[in-house]
């Protein structure tokens, strides 16, 4: 039997990158995938394709996960056509590009690009969950999964109001993790470093590139699929005994 046989699982952001990376993981091990997406409709049909075709069930739905009101319909939907929900995995964020040519100084920066970012990171994990936890409440058992950011451990590059979104969602998560952990429900964070290719670092200089992997021990870059072991960890019975953990999956550059 697969690990994720009659599990529901939610994967915000999927359409495309790591979420569509972790989507088609647990369609492969025999899961329901709800692939959310925002704007790109042939890309999400694309994912739930990927995801038939390896053995799970799937679908899409179009949210804005920092919207309560979409969030709201989209678990009302999932109670409706499943009546139960597994695992969360919170991978949606607000587009952000990693290139340190670009990025803003503190100087520059305004309140409202911290806000951006938190409404992407935060908010979004804040509406996901408080909708999504009844549902896991009813099983007394589920396991939500946050992707973070290494650069909160090591801020190689000062990306000031992504990286100070994400140390937000860790400790959201932790505080969860304490709370939920009576009802059977686990919180816990996956940190990966930069991951090519993804929208996101697509303007990575191969400098840059170069430089970080220079100082990491398995001498490379994650690619998205280097991501989808360690969240499937996290989210089945293999690390029943874990929450309110951040494990960071970039090859090393981060000990902890």
């Amino acid at each position: 039997m697969r690990k994720f046989e009659n599990k529901t699982v939610l994967v915000t952001g999927s359409s495309r990158g790591i979420g569509a990376a972790i989507a088609k993981g647990f369609a492969a091990e025999g899961a329901t995938v709800i692939v959310n997406y925002l704007q790109n409709q042939e890309a999400a049909e694309k994912t739930v394709a990927s995801c038939l075709e390896l053995g799970g069930d799937a679908w899409a739905i179009k949210a804005d996960v920092t919207s309560e009101s979409a969030v709201k319909g989209m678990m009302e939907e999932i109670e409706l056509e499943v009546g139960k929900l597994d695992v969360i995995v919170n991978n949606a964020f607000k587009p952000y590009v990693f290139n340190p040519n670009k990025r803003k100084m503190f100087s520059q920066l305004k309140w409202d690009d911290y806000q951006e970012q938190i409404d992407g990171a935060l908010k979004a994990a804040y509406y996901v969950c408080q909708e999504g936890i009844p549902l896991m409440k009813k099983q007394t058992r589920g396991s939500i999964v946050n992707i973070v950011t290494n650069l909160v451990e090591r801020p190689i590059v000062p990306y000031h109001d992504y990286t100070t979104a994400k140390s937000a969602l860790i400790g959201f998560s932790r505080n969860l993790a304490v709370e939920l952990g009576a009802f059977g429900i686990r919180v816990n964070c996956i940190a990966p470093g930069i991951v090519y290719p993804t929208d996101a670092s697509r303007e990575t200089k191969e400098e840059v590139k170069e430089m970080i992997i220079a100082q990491t021990p398995l001498r490379r870059i994650a690619t998205p699929s280097d991501i989808v072991g360690p969240v499937l960890f996290l989210a089945s019975e293999w690390s029943s005994f874990m929450t309110g953990q951040t494990l960071f999956v970039d090859g090393g550059l981060v000990m902890s």
